[in-house]
Order: structure tokens, then sequence, then C-alpha cells
């Protein structure tokens, strides 16, 4: 690792920062995992891009379908490919804690940069604040690599912003993707920002967050792969534009999207994310493959009207 464990949280407010992508991974038609296809996909991201970490075996990349020598597989991948041009972190969440300490500590051995951890369903509600602070105390104990915590609900609750001030006080706990509203994000950004990086996935919240929060970490979707090319890259536009305190500038570039947010998510069916955006990667010209059972596939009707809102948006590719 680049640091030691007790100075994870400085490494991480000087390194952890720009827009990071939570990876889809391509299968192929057969339901094997297209490894030459995810490189590519990460060379493409990373060097065309300038995606400056990438989030690895999470819920975009179907690790719930995947098995635990597959998922340490694509780390090894991520590191390989990655390699000095962007950041990692890489997804170690599973319903039982011996796994997830067991991949935390693969990523650590093959060289990722960071690890996040999903918080966990919970079956009883009893003290469940002290629940998960020695869920998180144990993981992080266990290794000497940064973490990042991850509340989504999903999980069935979410975490409370004074629980994420706590579990902050952790020696490399070092960030958080908390994917709630924005008062709770900017209430937990008040409390521990001088700890941790607080961010949320929606990049539409994203310019705000920047000015109005001083965030400086996108973590982490899609929308990074999904609404740039190489020939088109508005979203790191807006981003560097903001960073720089050309607020201005950055507003404009970000509303000029707005016709390629509403291709892209207007055309989504609901059921079918993974599916949705792996054919409008596929129109990217990345590689986007099919989707792992028994999440849907798209109909070909569904590919047609997908087809023609991306043509119409203004997208250059």
């Amino acid at each position: 690792m680049k640091y030691a464990k007790g100075e994870a949280k400085a490494w991480a407010k000087d390194h952890m920062t720009g827009i990071w992508a939570a990876a889809l991974f391509p299968f192929t038609d057969d339901h094997a995992f297209d490894e030459d296809g995810f490189k590519s996909n990460i060379e493409h991201w990373t060097q065309e891009l300038g995606i400056s970490g990438l989030f690895i075996s999470g819920k975009q990349g179907e690790y719930f379908s995947m098995s635990l020598d597959e998922r340490k597989r694509t780390f090894e991948l991520a590191v390989e490919a990655t390699g000095d041009h962007a950041q990692t972190i890489m997804s170690c969440s599973d319903a039982n804690l011996d796994t997830t300490i067991e991949l935390a500590r693969h990523a650590q051995d093959v060289g990722a940069d960071w690890i996040v951890v999903h918080a966990p369903q919970l079956h009883f509600f009893k003290e469940q604040d002290e629940t998960l602070l020695r869920y998180y105390r144990r993981i992080a104990e266990s290794v000497d690599i940064g973490l990042a915590l991850w509340s989504h609900p999903s999980s069935g609750y979410l975490m409370s912003p004074e629980l994420c001030n706590q579990l902050a006080d952790i020696d490399n706990v070092v960030a958080i993707k908390y994917s709630v509203d924005r008062d709770r994000y900017s209430r937990l950004t008040e409390l521990a920002s001088d700890r941790i990086q607080v961010s949320t996935a929606s990049e539409p919240e994203w310019l705000d967050n920047i000015i109005d929060l001083n965030w400086r970490l996108y973590l982490c979707s899609s929308p990074p792969y999904l609404l740039q090319s190489a020939k088109d890259r508005r979203m790191l536009d807006y981003t560097n534009a903001a960073f720089a305190g050309n607020v201005d500038e950055a507003k404009a570039i970000s509303a000029s999207l707005d016709p390629v947010r509403e291709a892209l998510w207007g055309t989504r069916p609901a059921e079918k994310p993974h599916s949705h955006q792996k054919y409008w990667q596929e129109l990217l010209g990345q590689v986007g493959g099919a989707v792992r059972f028994p999440l849907l596939e798209l109909t070909d009707e569904e590919k047609a009207v997908t087809r023609e809102a991306f043509e119409a948006c203004g997208l250059e590719v």
C-alpha cells in the first residue's frame, strides 16, 4: 500500500478525489466473465475519459451473481488494467462477515487502493447502531487498507449521520458512499468532513455538492462513462471548472448535458438497469455484454427506443 494504516485518512484527503465510477461487468452470451472486454473498458475509462478511480464488484458489477474466486479475479484484473492511470476501490460486501474480510485481505494483497463495504442487512433491529459499530470495527481491525462505508436503502435501513460520525473516528475509515437525501448527507458533511470524504452517487447533484458543500469526490456510479465519450467529456469539464472556482462556466456545461441525461434515464426500464446500461455502453463503443441470470435483458423494442434517444441526445462519439 502507498500509506500506513494510521495515514489512511490523510492520504485519502489528498488522493481520493475527482470522479470515480462503478464498473459494470461484461459477460459473454454464455455468461462467462469477459476479461478482455473488462480490461478494454478500464483502459478507455481511465485513459480516455479521465476517470480518477474505479469501484469494482459492486451492485453495478453484479457481484451477487459471482463466485468468490470470480470476485477475487476482478480485483486482480482491475489493479492490473488500471496501473498508474487511476485508483481502485474494491467492494467486499457480502452477507457473510468472514467472506467480507477474506475479500478485504485479498484486495489489500493484490494492491488495491481502498475497499468499500455496504451496510449489512439486519434481520433484527435491536441495538442497531451498536451492531453496526461492532461490524465495521471488526472489518477495519482485520486489515490495514482504507475502508469506505456505504449506506443505501437496499439494506432495509439507512445509517444516521450521527452513527456515521462515530464510525468516522475509526483510524482507517476514510470515506462514505452515502445514498441518502440531501439533508442527511449535508448533515454528515458538517459533522465528519474533517475525518472522511462524504459523497453520494447522484450525478445531477454532484455539481451543487462541489459548490455548496466543497466536495472533491464523486463516489460513484456509472454516469462518468455513460454520459461521456473520448470526444465529449462534459462531466469532467464541468467538474474541473467547478474545482477551479469557475461556477458559471461549470453550470453552463452541466446544463448542456440535460438532453443526454434525459435520453439515458428516460429510456431505462425500471426493472432492467444493468442490461440498459450495457446496451448504452455498446452504443458508445464500449464492451457491454450480457447480464447474468436472473436479471432481464432488453427487448428489441426497448433497444430501438434507446438507440433513437441516444442518437438524438447530442453526445459526440
